[in-house]
This record gives structure tokens, C-alpha cells and sequence, in this order.
């Protein structure tokens, strides 16, 4: 049995897919019968130190998050400095054989010291935007500042991970030398599961899931609906699950383009919740500019929906074209409302994508298998840093 230290600044019910790897990955590591601690960030009323049925213990420490779906550079940095002192403190009690740190910023260097101290290695798991490059609001004048520590600790790991292959080739652009390894995002597949039946409304249900925010492309989804016909937008509607600081903006453009009665903002939903709104959903809809490896459309895939997506690196890994869903370039207003109305008039398409997105994850995407890959990985860096030890002893 190893013990694995998991760190990430996000943990269910806060953040987003990041958070979600973590949570399903650390179950199936107790599944497998590891030992598993989670550190991340203390909030509200959650239990600073919480221990599940399913193995999994939760250890949150203080920092200044303020809301769930989002965090500042300020709130990260907070972060940061709260688990440079508490990571080696609960390294030295509890004794790790491996740290995964979920994100190299602002993760990584609490990884970082509890090696230099205690000598466990670790593997940083990148998830998108902790990637030099990676095209997401706000972040480029932080990539350039950041980007000769994140390096630093990428070459000081004993493995980094990217979960899509196009977030491999970004972290290898950025650091040419730097070998990655790629372990995909995984999904459950009995809670995302197809609806028993669906209501033969006549009106085709798009489903978003994820943060509002300006890299989601919800903006030209709603031109994208604003420029069907009359009659093909009275047959649709579209519900947000999610919430971000461009919330405010995307509703007063929905109602700009006479779209408010078309669409539906739900917010966050609870863990629970969610698998419902996939299954009461018809088709998925996720017009992302960027993306590491989105987890909600595995989630979609899982719950037999089509998925209609962007060609973009993460999307292209998952989304097979005329199979599972249907792609087109980023920010291609007029390809997205064709793919839309091609839906909406063809609920046979939609059912023999949606059949093929649901064969395609259960055969090839599973939490258990993304979980043996990190434990396998995180445990030859434990071997070979042993390895060296004893050289160094002779």
C-alpha cells in the first residue's frame, strides 16, 4: 500500500474540471487500495479536516478564497504561501510516498519542498492554464512573470503529465527539452449515464456546462443562435450550468439579441445535481476558444448526448468527427449555427452520436485506469529517487 500526498488549491465544491480530476482520481486511488490525503483550500463552513467513506481524507488549509467557482492570482498566491508551511508539516506526520501537485502553479512548490525536505517526489499534472501559452484571458503578463519558476519546477519533478495531446505539444514548446507524459482525463460512467427516455417535445435542449468566462466562446453561440431562421430557433433552448465574471455581459447580450427567453442561466449545480441536467439535455454544446482536456464533455459523451465543439487541442482528443459530435473552427459563428440546425432537424443524428460519444468514453476514458496511471507513475519516481540515493551512498 503508498500513501499519495495530492495537492490542488481546488477541491470539490470548489472549482471546475481541475477539481473534479482530483476528487474522481483520489477515489479510485483508495479504491485500489492506496492511502490518499487531499490538501487544498480551507472555505465557509467545510470541515478543515474531513474523512470520507470512500478512504479519501481531505485536509483544507487557511487561505482567502471567496468564492467557489473562481480564484484571484491574489487568492492562488494565498494559497501558495499557506502550503509551503502546512504540505512539509503534514509530510513529516504522515509520511508520503509521492506528491501529484495539480497544477504547477500555484501547486507545484509546495510539491517542491516537501521533496527538498523530506526527499518524496512528485509529478505535476498540467491542467491548461498553469501552461505558458495557453490562450485564456488575464494570464499572458502572468505567464511571462511566472514562467521561469514554472519551468524550475517542471525540471525539478520526477514526471509532468498533460492530459490531452495538445496541451503536451504548448508545455513542450514552452520547455523543448522537458519530457511529458500524457494521461487523458477519465469519467464515471454509471453517474453520467443516458436518460431511460426522452420527452418527444419537438424542441431540441442544448446543454453548456462550465465557467462564464470569455474563453468558453459562449458569446458567439449566442450570435451563432441569434443567426438561425425564425423557425428553427423557436425550436431550441440552451441552459447554462455554470457561472464567471462575464455572466452579467452574456445576459445583456442574450437580451440584445432577443435571446432571453431562449436561454436559461442555472449557475453552479451541486455534485448531485448535475447528472440530471445532462440527461434531461438533447445535444451538448461547448464552443471553447482553449482547453487542456475538458472533463464536462467526457461527461456529455458519458450521458449519450452529441457533442457540438470547437477543434481545438482537448476537444480534438475526444470528440470524433460524424461519429460523436460535430466540430468546427473557434470563434465560426456561421459553422456552429449550421451544426445546431443540423441537430435540430435531425433527431436520428443526434441519437447515433449521441449512441457513439457513450461507446467511445466507456470503452476508452475510465477514472480507475487514470488513477493506475498516476500511482504507477508517481511510484517510479519513488524507485528511481531511491535508486539514486543508494548510488550516491556507495
Amino acid at each position: 500500500m503508498a500513501r499519495l500526498l495530492l495537492i490542488n488549491y481546488e477541491f470539490p465544491p470548489l472549482g471546475g474540471g481541475a477539481a473534479n480530476a482530483t476528487d474522481n482520481t483520489a477515489r479510485e486511488l483508495a479504491a485500489l487500495g492506496e492511502e490518499v490525503l487531499v490538501l487544498t483550500s480551507a472555505f465557509g463552513g467545510l470541515p478543515r479536516v474531513e474523512r470520507r467513506a470512500d478512504g479519501v481524507e481531505i485536509r483544507r488549509i487557511p487561505t482567502l478564497r471567496r468564492r467557489r467557482d473562481r480564484s484571484s492570482v491574489v487568492e492562488m498566491l494565498a494559497f501558495l504561501a499557506s502550503s509551503l508551511v502546512m504540505a512539509p508539516w503534514i509530510a513529516v506526520r504522515w509520511r508520503p510516498d509521492a506528491t501529484i501537485a495539480y497544477f504547477g502553479l500555484p501547486c507545484g512548490p509546495a510539491a517542491w519542498m516537501v521533496k527538498a525536505l523530506s526527499g518524496v517526489p512528485y509529478v505535476v499534472s498540467l491542467r491548461g492554464g498553469d501552461v505558458p501559452g495557453f490562450q485564456y484571458d488575464g494570464i499572458s503578463l502572468y505567464h511571462r512573470l511566472a514562467g521561469p519558476v514554472i519551468g524550475w519546477l517542471w525540471r525539478r519533478s520526477s514526471a509532468v503529465v498533460a492530459n490531452s495531446e495538445g496541451l503536451a505539444d504548448l508545455a513542450r514548446r514552452f520547455a523543448p527539452d522537458q519530457p511529458v507524459v500524457i494521461i487523458p482525463n477519465g469519467v464515471d460512467a454509471v453517474r453520467f449515464s443516458p436518460a431511460d427516455t426522452k420527452d418527444a417535445t419537438g424542441r431540441l435542449s442544448l446543454l453548456f456546462v462550465g465557467r462564464v468566462v470569455r474563453q468558453k466562446g459562449l458569446d458567439v453561440l449566442f450570435e451563432a443562435l441569434a443567426s438561425l431562421t425564425p423557425e428553427t430557433r423557436d425550436r431550441i433552448g440552451l441552459t447554462i450550468v455554470g457561472d464567471g465574471p462575464a455572466r452579467p455581459e452574456l445576459e445583456a447580450q442574450a437580451a440584445r439579441l432577443g435571446l432571453s427567453e431562449l436561454v436559461a442561466f442555472r449557475g453552479w449545480l451541486g455534485r448531485d445535481e448535475l447528472p440530471a441536467a445532462y440527461r434531461a439535455a438533447d445535444a451538448f454544446v461547448f464552443p471553447s476558444r482553449d482547453e487542456g482536456m475538458p472533463n464536462v464533455v467526457l461527461e456529455a459523451m458519458a450521458a449519450g448526448l452529441p457533442v457540438v465543439a470547437t477543434r481545438i487541442a482537448g476537444n480534438r482528443d475526444l470528440v470524433v468527427e460524424e461519429e460523436t459530435g460535430l466540430m468546427l473552427g473557434a470563434d465560426d459563428t456561421l459553422a456552429l449555427a449550421a451544426a445546431i440546425a443540423r441537430l435540430a432537424e435531425d433527431p436520428a443524428l443526434c441519437c447515433r452520436l449521441g449512441e457513439g460519444g457513450r461507446r467511445r468514453v466507456v470503452e476508452h476514458f475510465s477514472w480507475r485506469a487514470v488513477a493506475a496511471a498516476y500511482r504507477d507513475l508517481a511510484l517510479a519516481g519513488r524507485k528511481a529517487a531511491g535508486q539514486v540515493s543508494s548510488a550516491q551512498a556507495e
